[in-house]
């Protein structure tokens, strides 16, 4: 009789934790472990969070814990841009989570360098139509800034409803490139829900964002700027450009009759100079050739490319990785079975082109009036959002604000050797470059990056001196 009831409690107990574990966390989203995975003491869920339950709209996350102490640690947002660019393939899986592609397209290995050694990571694939996150309503794919930023203010929502354990927590609100429209667009939705919410308050601590783009008129004109500065063209055409060029009416993809078509044609010589054997996003590296890659996949060989200690062909293998069968089962992805093969960038997804070119920095002076700090940052060897623009903009912003420099522009420190330059206006806003990194900074100076974060996350100044280290 003993033994029917201690089996009659087992089986209780197998029922309620396999609802929620002891820390409220819905088990059914439990990664128990990846293929090819190292192994590891944190913890890690993915899985889905319905927006819109009637037509169908689900967001894909990925969350890992913290290595040490994530009981206490906060959370950190990461969003890529794209915009429709995948937070799980970049973010988490390429730059700045636990792992890495191991270069065969079936195993993973540790990133040393990792952000969940200073925090919780949340990644969400943003808007539906990007990776795994999906539609039942087609007409979704057609988005823009304004209702992507309403869907993940309902993830945000319902997924503290699923780790309630959070909603007390310090946020921070994070991402990169097209995440310059993506973050400041969400932060502020999320202040005007603390304004008329009675109960669940959003804790945002900061915003950080790396290689933002903020004004695409002003992206663009650095990016011809940033060419000839670094002697990837000439100077009679950096001059033409400059006469003959309004980036005020540059359209993003497509022809605006109100730009002469010399300056058309100037850029297009412009980009010619330039090749494709260069790497924009990362112009000191070299270029990955899909070609070869994709053949030594094919058959199980390494396909990593290391230039200056970075692997150029990640993506590539991350594509073979999370294709695999097993590898979707294990993270509780694709469970609709969409019509198409993960990617990193979507090819369903229509953007608006006209949300594309919005001017950020009054959403980014909104926040900072908030009283909530704002850093930007940008590696210095990125030509598609080069720092040149950004820290115009950034001293525009500040202005605006009437902030004066409370920090001297000047360089900051990592491990005795200079990390890049930084700059501090008022108490609120700060502008960094990475010296050696390109557009996704986590992914070309790890270590730079996560010295960073970590003083970001912990509201410290970047050290000015060599003997004022950051522990990372």
């Amino acid at each position: 009789m003993g033994c029917r009831v201690c089996i009659h409690w087992l089986l209780m107990l197998v029922f309620f934790v396999g609802i929620v574990d002891l820390d409220g966390f819905p088990l059914e989203d439990l990664v128990v472990g990846l293929p090819g995975q190292p192994k590891v003491g944190f913890r890690q869920f993915s899985g889905y969070i319905d927006v819109d339950v009637k037509v169908g709209r689900s967001l894909f996350y990925y969350f890992v814990e913290a290595q040490q102490d994530p009981h206490i640690k906060p959370l950190t947002l990461w969003l890529n841009g794209g915009p429709g660019c995948s937070s799980l393939g970049g973010g988490a899986f390429t730059e700045l989570g636990p792992f890495f592609p191991a270069g065969d397209g079936k195993r993973l290995r540790r990133n040393s360098k990792s952000w969940n050694k200073a925090s919780n990571l949340l990644f969400v694939e943003s808007p539906a139509g990007v990776g795994w996150s999906y539609s039942n309503t087609s007409y979704d794919y057609n988005t823009g800034d304004a209702s992507t930023a309403n869907d993940m203010h309902m993830f945000m929502m319902k997924w503290y409803e699923k780790f309630p354990a959070f909603k007390s927590r310090d946020l921070f609100l994070t991402g990169e490139s097209y995440a310059g429209h993506y973050i400041p667009m969400l932060a502020v939705t999320l202040l005007d829900h603390n304004a008329h919410s009675p109960t669940i308050k959003f804790n945002i601590e900061g915003v950080a964002i790396g290689n933002p783009l903020l004004n695409l008129d002003e992206d663009i004109r650095a990016e011809y700027e940033y060419f000839w500065s670094h002697g990837m063209i000439s100077d009679e055409n950096s001059i033409t450009i400059q006469k003959e060029c309004d980036f005020n009416h540059y359209s993003f993809g497509s022809v605006d009759h109100n730009v002469s078509s010399n300056c058309y044609n100037l850029m297009s010589e412009a980009k010619l100079s330039v090749g494709d054997y260069t790497d924009n996003y990362d112009v000191i590296v070299d270029v990955c050739y899909p070609s070869i890659v994709e053949q030594q996949l094919r058959l199980r060989k390494m396909a990593s490319k290391i230039s200056l200690g970075i692997d150029v062909c990640i993506e590539y293998e991350l594509w073979y990785y999370f294709n695999l069968p097993e590898v979707q089962k294990a993270l509780h992805a694709n469970r609709t079975q969409l019509p198409y093969s993960w990617s990193m960038c979507s090819d369903v997804l229509n953007y608006s082109k006209t949300d594309v070119k919005v001017n950020m920095l009054p959403l980014l002076k909104k926040i900072i009036q908030n009283g909530i700090p704002v850093w930007i940052y940008s590696g210095d060897q990125d030509s598609v959002v080069p720092l040149i623009g950004t820290r115009r903009m950034i001293r525009q912003l500040a202005q605006d604000l009437n902030f004066t420099v409370s920090v001297p522009y000047g360089a900051w420190f990592h491990k005795g050797q200079v990390g890049g330059s930084a700059i501090q206006y008022g108490n609120l806003l700060t502008f960094a470059t990475v010296r050696g990194a390109g557009h996704t900074v986590p992914y070309s100076q790890p270590e730079r990056a996560l010295h960073l974060f970590n003083s970001f996350v912990r509201g410290k100044m970047l050290p000015n001196s060599t003997r004022l280290p950051v522990d990372d």
